[in-house]
């Protein structure tokens, strides 16, 4: 199926590039390896080197460059541990900014590991809120 009939929700409150980027990875695997997990996969390894996820979605890095282990091993290699969309490999001070906009709490005490973890699930319960008020919509 077309990467454009199946752009996550999160893509489609993201600015083009992204949903360009994400649709281009995702026919190009489709082709290579078939339909399925490893083509989304392939699709979000290439969407992190260039976009992190903040809130319920997709914002240009800072500096291109895999977000996190999972995107730097590429898709269909052993699992390693993703940050979910969140740019890991970013400095602590960019996290901070980045959890400032979410308004975390508690993220002047946090490490880095921590914002990534708090932005993270931040991240997610706006993704859940959005995608729940597009249900409620319909």
């Amino acid at each position: 199926m077309p990467g454009r009939q199946e752009l996550p929700s999160t893509l489609q409150r993201s600015p083009e590039k992204a949903q360009r980027t994400w649709i281009e990875a995702h026919d190009s695997a489709v082709e290579t390896y078939g339909e399925g997990r490893r083509a989304h996969q392939t699709a979000y390894s290439a969407l992190k080197h260039q976009f992190e996820k903040v809130g319920d979605h997709w914002e240009p890095k800072e500096s291109k460059g895999p977000s996190d282990k999972q995107a730097r091993r590429g898709a269909g290699q052993p699992s390693a541990s993703t940050a979910g969309g969140v740019d890991a490999n970013a400095s602590k001070h960019h996290l901070y900014e980045r959890a400032q906009e979410l308004d975390i709490p508690g993220r002047s005490s946090m490490n880095k590991k921590e914002l990534v973890d708090a932005l993270q699930k931040a991240s997610g319960r706006q993704t859940a809120r959005a995608r729940e008020g597009r249900k409620n919509r319909s």
